[in-house]
C-alpha cells in the first residue's frame, strides 16, 4: 500500500507543479488499484485511497471519495475530508455537493479531528447562510471542544466575508 501513498505523493508534486500530462499518466496507472484500495477491508489501505484522490486532483474519483465521507473508520473519513478540502480549494462544487454531509460530520461525528476537518473543508464551499449560522453555534457551543470552537468561529467568519452583500429591507 505503500506504493500508492508515494504515487500519490509524486501525483501530488505533479499537480503543483503544473505537469497535467505525467499526472494524466500517472492516474491512468494506478487508478485500478487506487478503486481496489479504497474497497479494502483494511480502514488504512481506505484511508490511503481517499488521501490519494485529493493528492491525484482526481475529480472523476468525487463520487469514490464521498463514500469515503460515510466510512466507518475516523482515519478513512479524515482522508476523505482532506483531499475534499484540497479538491475545493479551486472548486467550491466539491464542497457544496456534499455540504449536508459536511454538515452532519461538522456537528455530529464521534470524531473530534474528523469534526475539526469537516468545518475545515466548509471554508471553500459557497458561503452559504445555514453553514454560516451552523459554525456560528459550533463556534458559541460551550460543550464543543475549545479547538473546534475556535475552528468553527473562523470559518464562519471567513465565509462571512465571501457572502455578497443583502439588500436592507
Amino acid at each position: 500500500m505503500s506504493e500508492l501513498a508515494e504515487a500519490a505523493a509524486q501525483a501530488d508534486a505533479l499537480a503543483e507543479g503544473g505537469s497535467e500530462r505525467e499526472l494524466a499518466d500517472l492516474r491512468a496507472k494506478w487508478g485500478d488499484d487506487l478503486e481496489m484500495a479504497a474497497r479494502s477491508s483494511d480502514f488504512r489501505e481506505r484511508a490511503v485511497a481517499y488521501r490519494a484522490i485529493g493528492q491525484f486532483r482526481w475529480r472523476a474519483k468525487e463520487e469514490l471519495l464521498r463514500r469515503g465521507l460515510d466510512d466507518e473508520s475516523p482515519a478513512a473519513r479524515g482522508s476523505a475530508l482532506l483531499s475534499v478540502e484540497l479538491l475545493s480549494r479551486d472548486h467550491p462544487s466539491t464542497v457544496n455537493n456534499v455540504r449536508p454531509l459536511l454538515h452532519t460530520l461538522a456537528t455530529a461525528d464521534g470524531n473530534a479531528a474528523v469534526r475539526r476537518l469537516a468545518i475545515l473543508s466548509l471554508k471553500n464551499g459557497s458561503p452559504q447562510r445555514e453553514t454560516i449560522v451552523l459554525l456560528e453555534g459550533l463556534g458559541e457551543d460551550d460543550e464543543a471542544d475549545a479547538e473546534l470552537r475556535r475552528t468553527a468561529s473562523s470559518v464562519a467568519q471567513q465565509l462571512k466575508r465571501r457572502a455578497p452583500k443583502q439588500a436592507k429591507r
